[in-house]
């Protein structure tokens, strides 16, 4: 490790980092400014001579950053962490450097905030490549929220990072300006909103609605501008009424000011509601700062007696926060013009969590969060790991953020007050296993507001769900077409998921039992759970000895294989003698038997055998050797009545392509069979022919035939399937009958 960085005696400050510790200075008196200039001396040193496309010196975009965590009120760790936030993938020479000069929280904070290499690939095709970097980002974004979920700072820092670039996207080229401004309103700004930062969350927005909608951003800030001066008259007018009614009856009062409706959700406002820009009648609205809660409720009541309140646009968000800690209490009247004004009344405290959300919150005193903030965003750090560990792939994680963490929230209670926040449309399962999986599977009805409803009930605002459960009940399946959370569909997917594997297993078993009688051998002596966890232990992802009867079970280990490995466990265990596979120059199966060559083999129809298999042979009457499974029903008929015409032999693979047929059973959904091809292009397998039937409970059943070399390939080909998470299960097939 490097010697700890100092700063030489002959550099000179800039002027604009004197500025930024000025500030500093100022809000936070007991700041370690030294560190902070420490941190700028070495973000200077490692991205000297970098330049951004502006073609301004990089160094300007990371002093920027920091400005921005400093106006959120961020303490030294995350503006020093602000200042460095590139260092580790610009320069990553200088990772040792930074270690042995800073505490590990803020080398964990860069880390965090680092996005992952690009691995170049030439051989890659432009779609290839496009893939690839979709997939780059959304694992970058995995990283960081996971971080973000250690500490929270890691997303601060990001979103200042993310509202910088965008405030200078027009030096980009337009393909990359429009890709990043769509990303940075999927996913960014939608994560301000929900981490609270309001001050962040409509900048980005704004920012994106030029880049994407330019025309419309245009349309937009000359109508708001136009109407700019009799607003504020209006406004202006409804101010001094407030300080003047406050006056008279002795209430105190911080402030009154009037909030401006950003552009973006004037825009989203005209299109979804299908408005036109003078038919928006809530552009007004106030906001009253009180000294304390009390006089918060001593204002609603005065706002109420000045103008009239419209029914049922009252809510109290100061009794029942939001779960991200947002306190305000909302009524919206209607003005001295006739028109809708909007009222939220607050404490300075509420205000700034209101403005700055979770930046509000970390109050960091040697290095920890107050109990207060650590009890309140448990739940979220709860939802980012499970979240995380949820979605095996890339696509499955950004569609469960998209549907649980990105979209528009309802926010219900439990029967002790707690807020719950579920996607919009969510139904009392979704609520159940929100709260707790346990709760979920064993779910059998649920209150809402004291009154019995069935589960697929949509649950609304306020809304206070109790569940009633019964250790003994199980999910069902037609849950899948109305749950809407992803965790929820992603824990009920598991369940069958299980419940299939218990089946595997059962099939495993059974397979294992009647190939070991076939060698005369006892099942008893091989099939204890000592000898299968042995076993399991010897082949990778096969985690103990009923993970292995499952796997044997849905095809994905040979049972021979197992066998083998059985015998070579278990003392005193017989060799079989096997009869080899060779190809002819004509490419027909054939077999070597006692020194002869050249005896016709066919390929059994009825369950399609490949290399790898544990096969038979069956002696036909002129038509040569029959090669069969021996888990074949035709095969087994034999052994019960001809046994003499059948004839055990091993098949090696012999580089020729074999067709398999396969059932997948996986949750329906838009896009489906789209994805599942995928998976059998990246692995290079070829499909000669699909089907698709879609089931009544949110089901479908996909079969496919595909060209495999052997049981090897194919057991990596179901494996990967099996693997995505919408998958329940995945069978082979033969005839008509899966094994």
């Amino acid at each position: 490790m490097d010697d700890p960085v100092e700063i030489r005696s002959d550099w000179d400050e800039p002027e604009e980092l004197h500025v930024l510790l000025n500030k500093i200075r100022e809000q936070r008196p007991n700041s370690d400014l030294h560190k902070i200039r420490l941190a700028y001396f070495l973000a200077e040193q490692a991205h000297s001579g970098q330049v951004r496309q502006s073609g301004t010196p990089y160094i300007h975009h990371p002093l920027s950053v920091a400005e921005i965590v400093v106006d959120l009120g961020m303490d030294d760790e995350s503006i020093i962490s602000a200042l460095l936030h590139d260092v580790f993938e610009d320069v990553p020479e200088f990772r040792s450097k930074l270690e042995s000069t800073f505490s590990p929280a803020i080398v964990a904070l860069v880390e965090g905030v680092t996005k992952l290499s690009n691995q170049s690939n030439i051989q890659l095709s432009e779609r290839q490549r496009a893939a690839a970097e979709t997939q780059r980002s959304t694992e970058t974004l995995r990283k960081m929220l996971l971080a973000m979920a250690r500490d929270f700072r890691v997303m601060v820092i990001k979103l200042a990072d993310r509202l910088h670039n965008m405030s200078t996207i027009e030096y980009l080229p337009a393909e990359k300006r429009t890709r990043i401004a769509n990303e940075t309103l999927d996913i960014y700004a939608p994560l301000a909103a929900r981490l609270g930062i309001w001050q962040i969350k409509w900048q980005l927005e704004d920012l994106s609605f030029k880049v994407l909608h330019p025309e419309e951003f245009e349309e937009v800030s000359e109508l708001v501008q136009k109407s700019r001066k009799e607003r504020e008259n209006e406004l202006n007018t409804a101010i001094l009424t407030i300080k003047d009614r406050f006056e008279k009856k002795g209430i105190p009062l911080i402030d009154v000011k009037g909030r401006p409706k950003h552009l973006y959700s004037i825009f989203t406002k005209m299109v979804k509601q299908g408005l036109k820009f003078e038919e928006i009648y809530d552009l007004l609205a106030l906001r009253i700062i009180m000294p304390d809660v009390s006089n918060c409720y001593l204002a609603l009541g005065l706002v109420h007696e000045i103008w009239i309140p419209i029914p049922g646009l009252f809510y109290d968000y100061i009794a029942r926060p939001k779960p991200n800690g947002y306190q305000s209490l909302h009524t919206k009247v209607v003005g001295s013009g006739g028109q809708p004004l909007e009222v939220q009344i607050r404490t300075e405290q509420m205000h700034r969590v209101a403005e700055y959300g979770i930046a509000a919150h970390w109050t960091y005193k040697e290095g920890s969060e107050s109990k207060k903030d650590t009890d309140r965003l448990r739940n979220l750090r709860e939802q980012l790991f499970g979240w995380s560990s949820d979605a095996q792939e890339s696509s499955d994680f950004l569609r469960t953020l998209s549907t649980d963490f990105f979209s528009e929230q309802v926010f219900v209670f439990t029967p002790k007050g707690d807020v719950i926040d579920l996607p919009k449309d969510s139904s009392p399962v979704d609520f159940a296993f929100r709260v707790h999986s346990a709760l979920g599977l064993t779910l059998v009805g649920c209150k809402l507001n004291g009154i019995m409803v069935p589960l697929n009930t949509v649950l609304k605002n306020g809304d206070v769900v109790e569940l009633i459960t019964k250790s003994n009940a199980t999910p069902s399946l037609d849950w899948l077409e109305f749950t809407k959370s992803a965790h929820t569909r992603s824990k009920l997917r598991g369940y069958f998921r299980k419940l299939n594997r218990d089946e595997h297993s059962i099939r495993g078993k059974a397979a294992l039992e009647r190939e070991l009688a076939l060698n005369k051998l006892d099942p008893k002596m091989y099939l204890g759970e000592d000898n299968l966890q042995k076993v399991a232990g010897l082949i990778d992802n096969v985690e103990n000895g009923q993970d292995l009867l499952a796997k044997v079970g849905s095809g994905l280990l040979s049972v021979q294989s197992v066998i083998q490995k059985l015998r070579g466990i278990v003392p005193h265990a017989v060799p079989l003698d096997p009869i080899r596979l060779s190809r002819t120059k004509e490419g027909k199966l054939s077999l070597s038997i006692s020194g002869q060559s050249d005896v016709l083999a066919v390929r059994a129809r009825c369950c399609n055998p490949i290399p790898g298999d544990e096969v038979v042979g069956y002696v036909t009457r002129g038509r040569g050797i029959m090669i069969h499974r021996k888990v074949c029903p035709n095969a087994q008929s034999y052994q019960v009545h001809e046994p003499e015409r059948l004839m055990p032999y091993t098949w090696p693979a012999d580089e020729n392509l074999y067709r398999v047929d396969l059932k997948i059973i996986a949750v329906n959904r838009q896009g489906l069979l789209m994805d599942v091809s995928t998976i059998f292009g990246e692995s290079h397998t070829n499909v000669s022919a699909a089907k698709v039937k879609t089931m009544p409970n949110q089901t479908a059943e996909i079969e496919v035939s595909i060209d495999v070399t052997d049981t090897i390939q194919l057991s990596q080909v179901m494996t990967k399937i099996s693997n995505f998470s919408d998958v329940i299960s995945i069978l082979r097939l033969f005839g008509r009958t899966a094994k």
